[in-house]
């Protein structure tokens, strides 16, 4: 059962949402099965007025919404992210845009996000194998402790997975193949 919040936050997001937004967004490739068509620049705005809150983006999570979900990777707080958590919205992945944004804006910021990056990449999910390429490029992005001295020591393993799944025939992996071979490079 969702919180009054939850439910209020929903309610905002569909007054927000428009059917130009979820077929613009189709377009693009962004599925638009339960998508309410709000934009990532309000999206980011509610995310400012609500995080961190741990208890709250697993509740927009399980409310199933795209919005809600990319909602949920905004405000969710890192620290209190466990490897469960992450295996079970990578499982339940079904866009590259939701994917895209809990990799980039939460899960990369996780002490897991490394060991995580190579599970995926093994994975035969579509969406599973994009998350951990868009969290090796997100790593290469994001991650401020890495030094020169020890950069490659981290990223090393990935080349080989880079090469392997170079070959993936489908479109939302092969350009999340891309993208992490260029991040990283």
């Amino acid at each position: 059962m969702l919180s009054e919040k939850t439910r209020s936050i929903l309610d905002e997001l569909r007054e927000k949402g428009t059917r130009k937004n979820i077929e613009g967004m189709a377009r693009f490739g962004i599925n638009p099965d339960k998508n309410l068509g709000v934009s990532v620049t309000q999206l980011r705005k509610y995310a400012k007025r609500h995080r961190p809150n741990h208890a709250l983006a697993l509740e927009l999570w399980d409310a199933g919404y795209r919005d809600a979900r990319m909602l949920a990777s905004m405000v969710d707080h890192p620290a209190e992210v466990t490897e469960e958590q992450m295996d079970r919205w990578a499982s339940e992945f079904n866009s590259w845009d939701i994917t895209d944004t809990a990799t980039g804006t939460l899960f990369d910021k996780t002490p897991f996000a490394y060991p995580k990056a190579e599970e995926w990449a093994h994975d035969k999910r579509e969406f599973v194998r994009r998350a951990g390429f868009a969290l090796m490029a997100w790593l290469a992005v994001h991650d401020k402790n890495t030094t020169t001295i020890n950069k490659d020591d981290k990223f090393r393993p990935f080349i080989p997975l880079i090469i392997k799944y170079s070959t993936d025939p489908r479109n939302f992996v092969k350009k999340a193949v891309s993208w992490a071979l260029r991040q990283i490079g």
